[in-house]
């Protein structure tokens, strides 16, 4: 039994040594490289392939990887949207992700830059810096004092409404597929309208379904309270981000956390020092005070990574033992 991993970083590399002792059967090879039509033939002759990257899955690497006889894809992530699906499916490839590596590490990043926005620190971190040690005019606000709305309600979701209720926040939730529990204590909403016309904070917890493209957008903003915070820890796609300025110029919006960007796949995880980022959008954004960035690294915990790892090697064995995955994707 043989496996290929793609686009292993060197901070997976123990996770990847634990999992090969515990399953000395297996053989393991470790590429470095993203999987791209220029490496594909080093799968030739492996039973299955594991792979983490934001850059598309392609046709024709698909296509590659069936004819050198990979047919059983395991992704070390949650997202399949740049996985061609029509190739997926043609050629029969088993697909597998990691479904929840660890919820907590992405609700837990979104409090954290809700609080640092709420409490003033970037204001203050820029005053500190050229010794001025007057509080005035940055007041902070209480999130005890705030109503939260989650938008999704799944395991991230769920994990976010307990930190939040854990601040004394009031919290209300909308999901198109309710939970039994959230729905018993009367959390949910009916509709998105109601959600941004009652919450302080918004806070997206979706995947990037074509539905959910630019949900939150010009009409969306405009439904808000004044003064709104948005999170976004989920996908770049769900905000128009130009509508995001506007809305941020006007102040309709008071401050954001963006861990993805529309756009990121040019510019996350990657060393542009000293280089110009010809994004003017993203520059933006990136060189306001109340707009808070990270480089989609909500994810980046020792336990996520080891769950990443884990969970999709021992799914793509499964796969080739079985023909099945535990977390197994069904493309309908």
């Amino acid at each position: 039994m043989k496996i290929i991993a793609y686009a292993v970083r060197d901070d997976e590399r123990p996770f990847f040594d634990t999992w090969m002792k515990e399953n000395p059967d297996v053989e393991v090879k470790l590429v470095p490289e993203l999987l791209t039509e220029d490496n594909v033939d080093l799968a030739k002759g492996f039973d299955g392939a594991d792979v983490y990257q934001q850059k598309d899955y392609t046709a024709e690497v698909l296509n590659k990887l069936a004819d050198e006889g990979v047919k059983n894809i395991s992704l070390r992530n949650v997202g399949v949207d740049n996985l061609d699906v029509p190739t997926v499916k043609a050629r029969g490839l088993n697909i597998s992700n990691v479904p929840a590596y660890s919820p907590n590490a992405i609700a837990e990043l979104s409090v954290t830059q809700l609080m640092q926005l709420l409490r003033q620190t970037p204001m203050f971190n820029k005053k500190l810096a050229k010794q001025d040690f007057r509080w005035a005019p940055d007041i902070a606000k209480e999130l005890n004092t705030m109503t939260v709305g989650v938008i999704g309600t799944g395991r991230i979701g769920r994990a976010a409404i307990d930190i939040f209720k854990g601040f004394g926040a009031k919290v209300i939730g909308y999901d198109v597929y309710r939970n039994a529990e959230l729905e018993k204590e009367g959390m949910y909403v009916d509709t998105l309208d109601e959600l941004y016309a009652q919450a302080d904070v918004i806070t997206l917890h979706v995947p990037a379904l074509k539905d959910n493209y630019h949900m939150l957008n010009a009409d969306a903003f405009s439904k808000m309270k004044d003064g709104a915070y948005i999170l976004n820890f989920a996908r770049g796609t769900l905000i128009d981000s130009e509508d995001l300025i506007k809305a941020l110029d006007s102040g309709k919006v008071a401050g954001a956390a963006l861990d993805t960007y529309e756009y990121e796949t040019k510019i996350f995880n990657k060393d542009l020092e000293g280089q110009t980022i010809d994004d003017k959008v993203f520059m933006n954004l990136f060189n306001r005070d109340n707009v808070l960035i990270t480089p989609h690294t909500a994810f980046y915990t020792e336990t996520a990574v080891h769950n990443m790892v884990h969970v999709s090697m021992n799914s793509n064995k499964q796969f080739i033992e079985t023909g099945k995955a535990d977390t197994q994707v069904k493309f309908d």
